[in-house]
């Protein structure tokens, strides 16, 4: 993507938002819970809010990829100060202002608008390799922007980037079947659904066979690699507020890849429940504020 854009490259829409109506509610893990520093929770709001906006764009099924991307480099163009993007880019220019007054780079909210025109170009991930790239802009941003919020040492980016990457890939088995159909967008490994036997199609069915199955719990055993560096993560950082919040997101995380382990997401949903909020809620408040400033080793 050009630092700058000129006509050529993007038509400015009169309505550029498509609001699905999701918010933070609906999310599988914590957003800005009450666990981080009351001053700074409205710049997380507002960063999820930007962060809504332009996932809303990417996911919207009525839009051409085309006009995706436009919208999306139009979000950039404004979050970056360009001109030409007033009215209709009120999140843009309000993380704009967030990330100035925090001394937090724009980086973090461009690198989300790289990811979902991304999804506007590539719906197909045939490597491991190729889908830990596609995380690197889609999810490792909101975990590096938490951390530069709270004035956290970039060397926790290392943990921060196996955590997110855990949640996005978990997202994607979760919600598999509905990407496929809605989307026609697939984050299964393709090489190895060829390896054991499958096909793309496999996606398609009311369960999984034992090919896609396989590929799955592949695809876990690489989460649970990351996660021994995502559990590092509440003892890399200073802030025990958000030591506590990270504990409790990788508590979760941790619960999610056994549950997807155990179920079927193309027969019914996998989801944490409330005990499991719950009961990581309690143990990762704790242990996080018990391991925040000891050291990641």
């Amino acid at each position: 993507m050009s630092a700058t854009l000129n006509d050529a490259d993007v038509t400015t829409p009169a309505a550029p938002e498509t609001p699905s109506g999701k918010g933070a509610k609906d999310e599988n893990f914590p957003v800005g819970s009450f666990l981080l520093p009351k001053r700074l929770r409205p710049h997380v709001a507002i960063y999820y809010a930007f962060a809504r906006a332009i996932d809303d764009i990417a996911d919207n099924p009525d839009l051409k990829p085309e006009e995706k991307i436009s919208r999306l480099r139009s979000f950039d163009a404004a979050l970056k100060g360009e001109a030409g993007f007033d009215d209709g880019y009120d999140k843009a220019h309000a993380l704009r202002a967030s990330l100035k007054a925090t001394g937090v780079t724009t980086k973090h909210g461009s690198d989300l608008v790289a990811a979902f025109v991304q999804d506007a170009e590539k719906t197909r991930y045939a490597t491991w390799g190729e889908l830990l790239g596609y995380c690197t802009l889609s999810a490792n941003p909101v975990g590096r922007y938490l951390l530069d919020l709270h004035g956290e040492d970039k060397a926790g980016y290392r943990y921060s980037d196996a955590l997110c990457t855990v949640l996005q890939i978990v997202n994607h088995l979760q919600d598999c079947g509905e990407d496929k159909h809605d989307l026609d967008r697939v984050y299964v490994i393709g090489d190895w659904l060829t390896e054991e036997g499958g096909s793309i199609d496999d996606i398609d069915r009311a369960a999984m066979m034992p090919a896609l199955r396989k590929v799955a719990d592949r695809m876990l055993d690489g989460c649970d690699a990351l996660m021994i560096d995502a559990r590092a993560l509440p003892a890399a950082l200073t802030s025990k507020s958000l030591a506590m919040e990270s504990a409790v997101i990788v508590n979760l995380a941790d619960r999610l890849i056994k549950l997807l382990r155990k179920g079927d997401p193309l027969a019914s949903r996998v989801a944490l429940s409330k005990i499991d909020f719950a009961s990581a809620g309690l143990r990762g408040a704790v242990g996080g504020f018990l391991a925040a400033g000891r050291g990641a080793r």
